[in-house]
């Protein structure tokens, strides 16, 4: 970057376009801020380069499409990811990618300058351990009661309950005029279903008389619990390069119109100068384009199908041999 950025009581305004030309089906295409000042060496930078923040659309089939919102937390020293889910885009014509980060511990991400996700960092990151947790003294009285339902004491299988065969010959079935029992064997009815079989007897279920209702552990403020008030100060150390991570089954994706800077409005009228400048233009020649590709498959299409129906119709303009009269036709000399 031309100037290093450094996180004090100022936003941390990170934007960028991104165009998927190649209708992606699965892949990402993320912008990373990076600290390293002079030491930052740009030929080693990968996947595993230390990084402040990940920003920037992730797309795998038709249910999994999200912007990922990553932040490098020290006190951790953990990259932590959004909890919850972040609107993306996923058509092959540019969008406008903004992420803010502000002093007050909040943050807000713009897609084409339209908020899409807002909130505390505290909520959507785990930044900060619970503020309460259970109790490590208590614990559920060995005498606790939690089935809501019992066996009914006083209900009992009934004599011969067991006996009762899950089949039995059927009644209706009578031995076939034909049938020879020399040859055959000794006939026997098929078997059918018992009607008066209900399977395995079990006691019908009653209230539990002692029932005491679901055991909830005690909870107690968390010792561990501190809030910290510099969440947002991914740039502490000072934010120096700006790198792309891409992992895709098929390339073709398009960054531009790149801004990192300390005011939204400031962000937002570059986007004016650059994004939307071209956006209205770029969105008419791709559904023109998108027309003469429909067009130009609906000709191939129809052609085609003229084809399979010349194919159809055999040689001779559609008529076989058997269409003509022998006799009719003249034959020439005699040989």
């Amino acid at each position: 970057m031309s100037k290093t950025f450094k996180s004090g009581k100022k936003d941390l305004v990170i934007q960028y376009s991104v165009k998927h030309e190649q209708k992606i089906d699965c892949g990402g295409a993320y912008l990373k801020l990076l600290p390293g000042g002079k030491k930052f060496e740009s030929t080693k930078f990968g996947g595993d380069t230390p990084y402040s923040v990940m920003f920037g659309p992730d797309i795998c089939g038709s249910s999994n499409k999200r912007t990922h919102v990553i932040l490098h937390y020290d006190k951790k020293d953990d990259n932590l990811l959004i909890k919850k889910n972040v609107g993306t885009e996923d058509d092959q014509v540019s969008h406008l990618y903004t992420l803010v980060l502000r002093p007050d511990n909040t943050f807000e991400v713009f897609v084409d300058n339209k908020s899409v996700r807002a909130g505390k960092l505290d909520d959507e990151f785990d930044f900060l351990p619970a503020k309460e947790i259970k109790d490590p003294d208590q614990s559920k009285p060995d005498d606790w009661v939690d089935e809501k339902k019992i066996a009914d004491p006083e209900d009992k299988k009934p004599d011969g309950y067991d006996d009762i065969p899950m089949e039995i010959p059927d009644p209706d079935a009578s031995k076939p005029d034909d049938w020879d029992d020399e040859d055959d064997g000794e006939w026997e009815a098929p078997m059918i279903d018992n009607p008066d079989y209900n399977g395995p007897w079990s006691p019908k279920m009653i209230d539990n008389p002692d029932y005491k209702g679901a055991w909830e552990h005690p909870m107690i403020a968390n010792p561990e619990y501190e809030y910290d008030d510099n969440m947002y100060a991914v740039c502490k150390d000072g934010c120096t390069h700006v790198g792309f991570e891409l992992w895709q089954v098929k390339s073709g994706t398009i960054f531009d119109d790149i801004i990192v800077t300390d005011s939204l409005e400031e962000a937002q009228k570059f986007a004016e100068e650059t994004f939307f400048k071209k956006k209205d233009g770029e969105k008419e020649m791709f559904d023109e384009h998108q027309k003469k590709e429909k067009e130009r498959e609906e000709a191939e299409r129809a052609a085609m199908e003229d084809e399979d129906d010349m194919d159809g119709m055999g040689g001779m303009g559609g008529m076989g041999m058997d269409d003509f009269d022998m006799d009719d036709m003249d034959m020439g000399d005699e040989f």
